[in-house]
This record gives C-alpha cells, structure tokens and sequence, in this order.
C-alpha cells in the first residue's frame, strides 16, 4: 500500500524527491487528486499510462506553478495571456501550441504539437510544483474511466502500491476537473467543461467559445473520451425516481434519496459531492443509480457532462435517461 502522509512541509520535501527520481505521487488540487510524474522524462510519463490503464491517444495535463512556467512551455497568445491573468491559479487548463525548447516528453501530447497546462488554485499543490523543480504531468488519480477522486482514500484503493507517495490534503473543495479550452486558434475552444463556468469564460475574452460537435475524433485533451468518470454500476440521468435494485442521487428539494448532492439547488455544492457521491452509491446492494436532473447551466454543465460521460457504455450507445 502507498504511503499516505499528510500535507506538511517536509512531505511535500518527501514527495518532490520522489516526483525527481522518476516516481508516481498522488497529491490534491482543488478539483481532484491528480497522478503526478516528471513530464519532461518519457518513462516517468509512460508509468502514468500504465498505472492508469489510459489509452496512449489520451492527452495528459502538465501542472505548473506560475504563469512565468507556463510562458515556458507554451506559446501564449493574447487570448490565453488575458485568460491566464483572471483565472490562475485555478480550474482552467487551456491547449496551446508547445515550445520548440520546452523539454517535455511527446508522451505527455499524445503525439500532437500542443499541450495542456494549469496552475491549480491549491497552495500545497504549488509548494509541490515548486520544489520538485519540474514541470509535472497529472491527470486524476483513478484508473481510466472510472470515477475521478476527491479523497485521498479514493486513491489508495484504487492504486495501492503503485504509488510511491499520496499526500493527503483532505476533500477538494471543487470536486470537478478543470475546464479545458483550446487557444491556438482565431477563437478559443471548449473542450471540456469544468470548475471555470462557459459565462465567466466568454464574459473575460468578450466573445463566444468555439464549441465543436465532433466526439469521434482523437482527443485533443482530457475528459473527451465518450465513456468516462463511471461508476462500476449503470447510471441513468434524469430520473424523477429509482427502479427497483437501484439508488436514486437526488438534487434540490428531493423526495426519498441515498444521497442529495444539494438539498438547496446548489450547483457548486452539488459539484463538490458529485464523484465522493459516486463513490458511495457504487457498491452493494444496489445494481444501478438514478440520477435526479441538474439545471444545464454555470457548473451544471460541468455535473452533466460528467454524469452523461458516465452514463454512455464504450459501444458509443446514447447516456441512459429517465
């Protein structure tokens, strides 16, 4: 089993000196735990594909501490430089173009000539990223597809000792990956949505996002895989109540439920419980879960793209509702 050390200076010293020899470390954001390694070492990334079983064509998101780091990576453009002034750190990760001298493994882009980068609005996160010295590769700590971690004991039973460290820093308070938007273009584009809202995106750039329609080709970043974020059990979306055998995750002002993820209607509550949520309904007796509807609007897009990923089989069948 890994170790699992709380979030103290001299762990975060513990887990740099691991992140440098090449080794896995669990740590929290505030959307959820990511998998870190090196991103500029090919075997260090490649270990993150194996641990997670994660397809190869499956971008990952390089994690820094500053926009000075990400100036380093990346070819900003004016977008991304306005972008990254209001919301980082934070839930944003936007795809840019690579710098020819960046360092990174091609690992890390799945082959394509951009890259995805944040700087997450965690301190012990950045206390991280600024003593490993290291531009550091992390998607979320599960396994691929499967439900994304908000708690360090998410990721302790689903990797055991295939981690060298998790540092423990509690729930994360977001509970929803980053939005992913794409700014190597004439306008940017989503490509996930996630804690930064589509309003306050286009309200910052004064224009409208790029919103593409095409979910059948090679992922240009996270989270655009048809089936993703799932429970073991099969979801269905927008039911007003629960068939027999299944639990019933409810939203607002629910009647009988296993779990509400806001009892007010609270969208940003409600994507703080979502995956912890998830989690807990996943397991005997119950052999499906019912999820009650979420407004599609601000952070309930987010919940929903979530929810509709988990619900879609990997035949590419429609999310089940009702």
């Amino acid at each position: 089993m890994a170790h699992i050390l709380p979030l103290t200076p001299a762990n975060i010293r513990l887990a740099a000196q691991a992140l440098r020899a090449g080794e896995l470390v669990a740590f929290p954001t505030e959307t959820v735990y990511g998998l870190g390694a090196d991103a500029t070492s090919d075997r260090a990334t490649a270990a993150i594909f194996e641990a997670k079983g994660r397809p190869s064509v499956n971008p990952l998101i390089v994690h820094l501490p500053d926009l000075e780091a990400a100036r380093r990576i990346v070819d900003l453009g004016p977008q991304a430089e306005r972008l990254g002034v209001q919301f980082w750190p934070g839930a944003l990760s936007m795809v840019a173009r690579r710098r020819a001298d960046c360092g990174l493994s091609r690992l890390v882009s799945a082959g394509l000539p951009t890259v995805a980068v944040r700087i997450p609005a965690h301190d012990g996160a950045r206390e991280l990223l600024r003593a490993a010295g290291l531009p550091i590769a992390a998607p979320s700590a599960n396994p691929s597809g499967a439900i994304s971690p908000t708690k360090a004991a998410h990721v302790a039973a689903a990797f055991g000792d295939r981690i060298a460290v998790i540092l423990d820093g509690g729930p994360c308070t977001l509970g929803l990956e980053s939005t992913v938007i794409d700014v190597t273009g004439a306008r940017a584009a989503l490509l996930r949505a996630g804690g930064v809202t589509i309003e306050a995106l286009e309200a910052a750039l004064e224009t409208r996002l790029d919103i593409p329609g095409d979910e059948n080709s090679a992922p240009r970043s996270p989270g655009q895989m048809r089936s993703h974020y799932a429970p073991s059990r099969p979801l269905r979306m927008n039911a007003s109540s629960a068939n027999p055998g299944e639990t019933l995750l409810g939203f607002g002002s629910a009647g009988k439920c296993a779990f509400n993820l806001s009892p007010s209607g609270d969208v940003r509550e409600a994507a703080a419980n979502l995956f912890h949520a998830l989690h807990l309904l996943d397991t005997p007796p119950w052999t499906g879960i019912a999820v009650m509807p979420v407004p599609e609007e601000g952070l309930g897009r987010a919940i929903n793209d979530r929810l509709r990923r988990a619900a879609a089989d990997t035949t590419g069948a429609k999310p089940r509702n009702g």
